[in-house]
């Protein structure tokens, strides 16, 4: 894969570090148990464009502790009222061509050596980072979690509620997970992810948002597994990988776009 600098985690850090402290003091009124409720589907529908198809170009460079990073990058195209999506990935060169697409509920994977579609499921890394095929679509904590705590907290300068969820179905990726949501907006902006004995697995930080009228896109993503790393100089160091979200586009798109044929044909 190609090698890029080590600057661009620079700013990662920085983000992740900003996301990982919050201060106990509670400036405005205790959230309701009802209004926790709300926020949390509110937030489910943030992730979510049921009004209209979503295309827009993702950069995502991962960083190995002691290898360098790398990057790769890929074309989405979502729609999301039908739960379809497409996505191409046009770097590295040696995985150009390859695909991924969405629909009755099944997720193939293409590869233009191979030239055939091979069945994989949403709890898969998305092409071996820090990812998950799910991170990139709707996500269900209202229905697919049961709250088992929450509280009032400040994450940096913003004032959200910290959630504690258990899974309540069965094909999640995680059984417990920790979300940090805004108030006002109902916007994620920090998760971890847990195992059932509690071992912290990944953290996740979304600092910004991109606003197109009533949508909010994330400007940047950062996901750390918390199980992948290695000790340099006495300071253990895991991977992570920083996802940039660019050209964003709620236009149409075709209905051949979330098929298996505009992937082979786009893969040529």
């Amino acid at each position: 894969m190609k090698i890029i600098s080590k600057a661009s985690f620079v700013y990662a850090s920085f983000l992740l570090a900003a996301a990982s402290a919050f201060y106990a003091p509670e400036l405005h009124a205790q959230t309701t148990s009802s209004q926790a409720k709300a926020l949390l589907k509110r937030t489910d529908q943030s992730t979510a464009f049921m009004d209209s198809d979503f295309a827009a170009n993702y950069s995502m460079v991962q960083s190995k502790p002691g290898q360098g990073n790398s990057n790769v990058q890929a074309v989405m195209y979502r729609r999301d009222s039908a739960q379809s999506y497409t996505i191409l990935i046009t770097a590295p060169s040696k995985d150009k061509g390859k695909g991924y697409v969405q629909f009755d509920n099944s997720i193939w994977f293409y590869d233009p050596a191979d030239k055939q579609f091979v069945f994989t499921s949403s709890h898969e890394r998305f092409q071996g980072s820090n990812a998950n095929n799910s991170d990139l679509v709707p996500q269900h904590f209202s229905t697919d979690y049961s709250i088992e705590k929450f509280s009032d907290v400040m994450l940096g300068k913003l004032d959200c509620v910290l959630f504690e969820l258990k899974a309540s179905a069965k094909n999640v990726d995680y059984p417990t997970v920790k979300l940090w949501v805004t108030k006002e907006d109902g916007l994620i902006r920090k998760r971890e992810d847990y195992s059932l004995s509690g071992q912290l697995l990944r953290t996740m930080a979304i600092p910004s948002y991109q606003k197109y009228g009533s949508h909010s896109v994330p400007d940047k993503m950062l996901i750390v597994d918390n199980l992948r790393g290695k000790k340099i100089d006495g300071k253990m160091q895991y991977e992570k990988t920083q996802i940039t979200v660019t050209n964003v586009s709620f236009a149409k798109q075709s209905d051949t776009v979330y098929t298996k044929k505009y992937v082979e044909m786009m893969s040529k």
